[in-house]
This record gives structure tokens, C-alpha cells and sequence, in this order.
């Protein structure tokens, strides 16, 4: 799968549901090992759809969420003291403090350093320019 927004994110940004606001809720990344668990865009909705086991580390809740021009953007998220499986894929997500409704937003295997091997050290995610994802 190349990078993408999941199904039913979108389908909640054009108007079926209210569950995703935007800069007024928590976002954070996690890093996914694809050898474990591959996250699927067209059906998986939720945090509880990605194995625990194919969770290498998540963040804490990204910094400054805003929304602007159509685009959703944050600051740059540093996570500390990652180790485990080498990862392929970070799946941006909605926290809501329960796995089993906690929305998954977008999914991205193509950004640069991917695939990566942990080694204790802190891994640090630049977000792109216009941000995370625009519509």
C-alpha cells in the first residue's frame, strides 16, 4: 500500500459522522511493524484493527494541531527511546484514550527512512510542508 488516508476518516471529514474535528482533538503516531500486522485503509477504522504486537512505539499527543486551507498540520513529533522490530509504516491517529475508538487517520510507508531498526535511541518524524494530509 503506498500512503493514504483511511476510508472511514474520510468519510467522516465529508460529513458521515463528527468524530474527527481536527485541531481541537489529540493526535498521535504509531510506528508499525507490516511483519506483524499490515494496516488495510479501505477497512481498518479504528486503533484496535493494528495488532498490539505490530506496535513498535507511539507518541505522545502531537503538538499545536491546526487546520488551515484544507490541510492538517502539527509540529514535528520526536519519540523517545524507541526500540524493538524494524518498522515500515507510522499511522497518524486520533486519541481518544480507548483503542476501540480511537479513529486511525492516515497511513504512510513511503516517507523517508522507511523501513526503520530502532536501537534505543529517539526517532524523530518531520511533517511535510502543507502537513500531514489535505483534502
Amino acid at each position: 500500500m503506498t500512503n493514504a488516508l483511511f476510508t472511514e476518516a474520510l468519510n467522516t471529514f465529508l460529513g458521515d459522522g463528527t468524530r474527527i474535528v481536527g485541531a481541537s482533538d489529540n493526535f498521535r503516531i504509531i510506528f508499525v511493524d507490516e511483519g506483524v500486522d499490515t494496516p488495510v485503509a479501505a477497512t481498518d477504522d479504528f486503533l484496535d484493527d493494528i495488532a498490539t504486537g505490530a506496535r513498535i512505539a507511539e507518541s505522545a499527543n502531537l503538538g499545536t494541531p491546526a487546520v488551515s486551507g484544507g490541510a492538517f498540520d502539527t509540529d514535528d513529533v520526536t519519540v523517545s527511546a524507541v526500540t524493538g522490530a524494524q518498522f515500515e509504516s507510522i499511522v497518524l491517529f486520533k486519541e481518544t484514550g480507548s483503542d476501540a475508538t480511537s479513529d486511525l487517520v492516515a497511513y504512510y510507508d513511503t516517507a523517508t527512512g522507511l523501513p526503520f531498526t530502532p536501537s534505543g535511541g529517539d526517532v524523530t518524524v518531520v511533517v511535510n510542508g502543507p502537513g500531514w494530509y489535505s483534502l
